[in-house]
């Protein structure tokens, strides 16, 4: 589109305000027909001939690339004025095209986010990095907030005496939108984990663990008899041994190995689904599984409980007691640590549980992600629980340096 613009002498007759009225109109339609990018040039009539002047960035070819875009592309000076904004920008914060040119952009940003903008657009930081990506959120005109990702690029101060910055927005709500899916599907895998892991530990309690009770008892009795007719016996060796010596002998041998095998599949169905964390609580289980970490490992471990300010939800009980577990299993395997300490510590909105070891650490770029004995993640598997309560995990840890893993769950609100 071209204008052309015959300059004319200022009116001294009647009707004077009419036609400047109507020059303002035109004036207007023009600033909005050049904000818009509906002209390429403009020719202006003056005392040397017609001149033509080309607008500076408006070529079409280029105009129609932007335009294209599924992506918002904006032009911002060093105030945060847009300067150029395409189609698809305007779709996201709702807004015609002609109300979004020539605003700030910190009409659709929360104070925050501005902030986090003019960071970005500091003039330091041109000559050391032109780019910058960040992630916040648009408030779009009916009030909605759009999750976006800016990816920020500094200009020349020779490409434009005004414009400072182009900037790509793209839209995050459909990869927000399928991460919630996929937050809710992993949720409903330890829903069902778990479902699976009470129904193992019933029938090992029901068809393993008592029968092996019964049998224990009758080789109790038999080894008791063994020895009033054929004296003391000797101890038996340990699981898939041989047995030798006499009846007596192998009475009591079979009866210790039954008995450690009692022992180990009552630990299995224990660590499966801990039925005392109903009964006893967070802190007793917590107890009972770092004491039996120290036997098993003879590795100390310091464990310590606030006062508890309100009741837990079982969720969160069994989701603190599942990362302590998968905790101590990667001390135990990996970290070569000489003590442990844990931290549970209950505030009013929230409940923290802290694991540090001074072992030899791990580097933090790539966590370990193999399945484990607890039939967890590692550290995945962690962030996964928390995040199933609504918590998070902050890992601290260097080659040498020892782990410190920080739980972090929000708690309802308290009622009156």
């Amino acid at each position: 589109m071209v204008i052309a613009r015959k300059q004319r002498r200022p009116a001294g007759s009647r009707g004077e305000i009419t036609r400047l009225r109507a020059r303002l109109a035109h004036t207007e339609d023009m600033l909005r027909a050049i904000r818009v990018g509906e002209i390429d040039s403009m020719v202006v009539a003056g005392d040397h001939g017609p001149q033509v002047f080309t607008l500076e960035g408006a070529e079409q070819t280029y105009r129609i690339l932007i335009e294209s875009m599924n992506e918002g592309a904006l032009t911002l000076s060093a105030d945060l004025v847009i300067l150029y904004a395409n189609q698809c920008f305007a779709r996201m914060v709702g807004c015609p095209l002609a109300a979004v040119m020539g605003t700030s952009i910190s009409r659709f940003l929360g104070p925050e986010d501005q902030a986090k903008l003019r960071s970005c657009l500091k003039p330091e930081k041109a000559g050391r990095d032109r780019g910058d990506k960040v992630s916040m959120s648009l408030q779009t005109a009916d009030g909605a907030h759009l999750p976006v990702h800016l990816s920020i690029h500094r200009l020349d101060s020779g490409v434009s005496a005004l414009a400072i910055a182009s900037v790509v927005v793209t839209d995050l709500s459909d990869v927000r939108r399928t991460e919630g899916q996929l937050r809710a599907l992993t949720h409903r895998v330890v829903q069902v984990q778990e479902a699976e892991r009470e129904r193992l530990a019933l029938e090992l309690h029901d068809h393993v663990t008592q029968p092996l009770c019964a049998i224990l008892a009758n080789l109790q009795a038999l080894a008791a008899q063994s020895a009033k007719v054929g004296g003391p016996a000797k101890v038996g060796g340990p699981i898939g041994g041989p047995i030798g010596g006499t009846a007596g002998d192998k009475t009591k041998a079979l009866r210790d190995m039954v008995s450690q095998s009692a022992q180990v599949v009552e630990r299995i169905s224990h660590d499966l689904r801990p039925s005392v964390l109903r009964v006893l609580g967070l802190t007793v289980v917590l107890r009972d599984t770092a004491e039996k970490f120290t036997k098993r490992t003879g590795l100390p471990v310091k464990l310590s409980v606030t006062q508890r300010s309100q009741s837990l939800s079982p969720d969160i009980e069994l989701t603190l007691y599942r990362i302590l577990q998968e905790a101590l299993g990667n001390i135990e395997r990996h970290a070569h640590a000489r003590t442990v300490t844990v931290h549970l510590q209950f505030r009013r909105a929230n409940v923290e549980m802290t694991i540090t070891d001074d072992g030899v650490g791990f580097n933090a770029e790539r966590p370990r992600q193999q399945p484990t004995a607890t039939g967890g993640l590692g550290l995945l598997g962690m962030h996964e629980r928390a995040s199933y309560v609504g918590g998070s995990i902050m890992v601290t840890t260097s080659r040498g340096n020892g782990t410190r893993v920080l739980v972090h769950i929000p708690l309802p609100p308290v009622t009156a």
